[in-house]
């Protein structure tokens, strides 16, 4: 990589920077490889349209780069005034080493929340947004008992499974998070607010989308692929046949973490997704001690190759 000077006093105007390349949409690929060329978000918003051409950016984000939406970036500077808000890019150290292993992660985070939550060790728990009451009352169990033994608990905020698990890690003190299809600013479900509040409180609300950005079908799948990869597993917890959970499981799987299922009554609907992935190679758990046992190896591994990406020398 290339070496910049950085004035002291220029973290605003990097921040500014980034925002904009972050607004500019479309591929993340093109954006990384620009940021990691000049070294810095002020450089690579400078480098003017020869360079961004280089780096593969398209037409579109090009002209959104020469000319910024200002509603969009007012929206989001206003956001990030918040003390409890955070933009984490790429190039910055605070940015999740796990999500740098994972298939296209973002080019930048929002964090509503305590950033080195996402560093914790952590266990990602979803399932159905219906979900029978045994079917919660195991998430709540998983999810309580994990979080009790010093695991993080990640999920998505949704109603059923999601929800219970966020519940049980704040009734047990630890830590959780959630990775979010919207801008860190809106709840989805409305109703979930409140918890959202809680969970940013207490651990961290994450978003790859800008401020304002409404709830879009094709951003929720796209966000199981960071809740994915900010796990050392994901455990499925009832899911129909054609569960989103599901989504989430082949997503761990692709990003090297492990895969467990909680097995249920073959006469229950809400369970043909689990044994699907159990037959598929997923691990069969029953107790949360079963979850502790399967990721402890890849922890080790994980802890390995990230401390090669803080430490490369």
């Amino acid at each position: 990589m290339p070496a910049f000077p950085d004035p002291a006093g220029a973290c605003a105007d990097e921040a500014e920077a980034l925002l904009a390349l972050v607004l500019a949409g479309g591929s993340a690929r093109p954006l990384r490889d620009l940021l990691d060329h000049c070294g810095s978000a002020r450089h690579a918003l400078a480098a003017g349209r020869p360079a961004w051409q280089a780096a593969g950016l398209d037409r579109q984000q090009a002209q959104a780069l020469v000319a910024p939406a200002p509603a969009r970036m007012a929206q989001a500077r206003r956001w990030l005034e918040h003390p409890r808000h955070h933009l984490l890019g790429w190039g910055d150290e605070d940015y999740p080493p796990l999500l740098r292993r994972c298939p296209n992660p973002p080019l930048a985070l929002f964090v509503d929340g305590d950033p080195a939550c996402l560093w914790q060790p952590a266990i990602a728990i979803v399932g159905s947004r219906n979900p029978s009451a045994g079917g919660r009352d195991n998430a709540y169990a998983f999810a309580r008992e994990l979080s009790a033994g010093g695991l993080a608990i990640g999920s998505g905020l949704a109603a059923g499974i999601d929800a219970a698990a966020h519940h049980a890690a704040l009734d047990a003190g630890g830590a959780t998070f959630a990775v979010i299809g919207t801008g860190p600013d809106l709840a989805y479900p409305r109703r979930h607010a409140p918890l959202q509040e809680q969970v940013a409180a207490t651990g961290a609300v994450v978003s790859e989308y800008p401020p304002g950005t409404p709830p879009r079908n094709g951003q929720f799948p796209a966000r199981n692929r960071l809740l994915a990869a900010l796990c050392l597993g994901t455990v499925v917890v009832e899911a129909a046949a054609r569960s989103g959970a599901l989504i989430t499981a082949r997503l761990a799987a692709e990003a090297g973490r492990e895969v467990f299922a909680v097995p249920g009554s073959i006469g229950n609907a809400m369970a043909c997704g689990c044994h699907r992935l159990i037959r598929d190679g997923a691990i069969l758990v029953t107790q949360p001690a079963d979850i502790i046992e399967g990721v402890a190896n890849l922890a080790g591994e994980l802890c390995e190759g990230v401390d090669g990406l803080t430490n490369p020398n």
